[in-house]
């Protein structure tokens, strides 16, 4: 079992930043591999954030160039740096690890209880 625990999230104005975090009961430079997702109401949940087993990260294109994914591994812990906030930014924000996708579904893993960010125009 790995647990994971996410906090950081808020209210914000456009345009403002974000740190989330997400302590993991696991080391995080462990084989699996991590990310965020984040689900708006009444919208699918969507990944925003991958990192990879090698440390490799990649970003989904709504929030590349202004959210930046990162770990900390002597404090087991994995960040969302959030700038430039736009209202659509505005969802629950879920750390998780260790899911798989098949047919664009995203299918098991462990998953955080979420952080509420809000962004403000």
């Amino acid at each position: 079992q790995v647990q994971l625990v996410e906090s950081g999230g808020g209210s914000v104005q456009a345009g403002g930043s974000l740190r989330l975090s997400c302590a993991v009961s696991r080391d995080t430079d462990s084989r699996g591999h991590m990310g965020w997702f984040r689900q708006a109401p009444d919208a699918e949940r969507v990944k925003v954030a991958h990192i990879a087993r090698d440390g490799t990260t990649t970003y989904a294109d709504s929030v590349k160039g202004r959210f930046t994914c990162s770990s900390d591994n002597a404090k087991n812990t994995l960040y969302l740096q959030m700038n430039g906030l736009k209202p659509e930014d505005t969802a629950m924000y879920y750390c998780a690890a260790d899911w798989r996708e098949y047919g664009g579904s995203v299918i098991g893993g462990y998953w955080g209880q979420g952080t509420q960010v809000t962004v403000s125009s």
